[in-house]
């Protein structure tokens, strides 16, 4: 488990799975069309964004970090220093992340691109 949890590896790979399957997932909820698909792509990014920041405090936690330690500098410093971690998680989550919502309209039943 050392492999994954020091490398980058294991963040990727999650990251990538989830940039995939949650503009796919709220397309389930939204209706067709392409005001819904650039609501889904906003969507998107701001949950992919949330997610991304709490991955990475979880990985604080999973490499031994209690939560009083993390939070020690303070609310305000965690949410800039995971917020800055989610936005440098774009890099791996956005391209794919618009790949998924660009495959979208190829399923829509009611609506043409």
């Amino acid at each position: 488990m050392a492999v994954l949890s020091d490398s980058l590896l294991f963040p990727a790979i999650v990251l990538a799975i989830l940039a995939f399957g949650v503009p796919r997932l709220l397309g389930r909820l939204l209706p067709e069309g392409v005001k819904p698909l650039m609501l889904n792509a906003f969507l998107s990014t701001i949950l992919l964004f949330l997610i991304s920041a709490g991955f990475f405090f979880c990985l604080y936690l999973w490499q031994g970090l209690s939560v009083a330690q993390i939070m020690e500098p303070g609310w305000a410093a965690n949410i800039v220093f995971f917020g800055r971690l989610g936005m440098i998680a774009a890099m791996i989550w956005a391209p794919i992340m618009v790949l998924s919502v660009a495959g979208l309209p190829r399923k829509w039943v009611k609506e043409t691109w």
